[in-house]
């Protein structure tokens, strides 16, 4: 397996997990952050391909289960100003 380059910021990150005890070593916490992006794909995995399709079966049986476009695109806006408005 090759080297990896990590960059400061996660070899801080994983200097602070080992100063924490919960590690032992550098591969030990790689394989804890390694498992964690296995455990979200999977999940990920699943949502693509079991929930999406089942919450498509269920628009099509009821349409009025829907929102309509118009309405999510005022709330990404009115997100979007919000977010704005706090980052200043």
């Amino acid at each position: 397996m090759p080297n990896v380059a990590l960059g400061n910021h996660y070899e801080e990150f994983i200097r602070t997990q080992l100063e924490s005890g919960r590690y032992n070593n550098a591969s030990e916490v790689v394989r804890a952050g390694l498992r964690l992006l296995e455990d979200h794909e999977a999940a990920r995995e699943r949502w693509l391909n079991d929930e999406i399709p089942a919450r498509d079966d269920d628009l099509i049986k009821k349409p009025d289960l829907g929102i309509p476009a118009e309405t999510v695109r005022a709330r990404f806006e009115a997100k979007r100003r919000n977010d704005a408005a706090k980052a200043k």
